[in-house]
């Protein structure tokens, strides 16, 4: 699974990474992104890019109860085209959810070390998304979403067992462009990330708390 990430980069390196205006929202590097946190997700509308925020875990609009989302943070890429929650989205609300790395934890013989994950040059890179929108019985609306997970490369198989989708640059635009409905090709781009372009470092174990929201989060020991 992926449960805590980071996305540290300024707001104007966002929006030239992934084409779109600076965010509206109040904007502010994040250390320790967790579940049930509202995001930074890029969604595609009229054919342009926009930047906004939603709610880390989706809650499908037939669901009866909000709480449904904390057991839908991430979706199995295997299983994603056929689960009652993702289906629908899968097919027509794909987003990028922009971060330069995520944490995994180790097991050692000390307990479980924390690991920050990120590409060699520390780039921006996109999670492969789905959102929904579900409406309360009063008539709100929760803008919600939930990442992608794939089986792990030979850096993050050390690791853990699974590894959030991280989608090829060249692939963004097709994840994004809701008239891209074939099954096929969507699947073809929820692939494990290359390891050689990748590496993994130990941090504090601070992390595990999602109070602890500072840079010393992502500093290696």
């Amino acid at each position: 699974m992926c449960g805590r990430f980071t996305l540290t980069i300024t707001p104007d390196q966002l929006a030239m990474r992934f084409e779109t205006d600076e965010p509206a929202f109040d904007y502010a590097p994040r250390y320790n992104i967790a579940p049930g946190q509202l995001i930074t997700a890029v969604i595609q509308s009229d054919g342009k890019n926009r930047i906004g925020q939603l709610k880390w875990g989706l809650v499908p609009p037939w669901a009866q109860d909000e709480k449904i989302g904390y057991k839908m943070i991430n979706a199995k890429s295997e299983t994603v085209a056929e689960k009652p929650a993702f289906k629908s989205a899968f097919l027509r609300k794909r987003c990028l959810i922009p971060a330069d790395g995520f944490y995994e934890w180790q097991a050692t013989g000390d307990g479980k070390q924390p690991m920050r994950i990120l590409l060699k040059h520390q780039d921006l890179f996109a999670f492969a998304g789905l959102y929904e929108t579900w409406t309360s019985p009063e008539g709100s609306k929760v803008h919600t979403c939930t990442l992608l997970t794939t089986k792990p490369n030979s850096l993050v198989a050390s690791i853990h067992d699974r590894m959030p989708v991280i989608l090829r640059r060249e692939d963004e635009a097709i994840w994004l462009d809701r008239g891209k409905q074939d099954a096929e090709l969507l699947h073809s781009l929820l692939v494990p990330y290359p390891e050689d372009e990748m590496y993994a470092y130990p941090v504090d174990k601070m992390v595990g708390n999602v109070r602890n929201e500072v840079p010393a989060c992502i500093a290696g020991i």
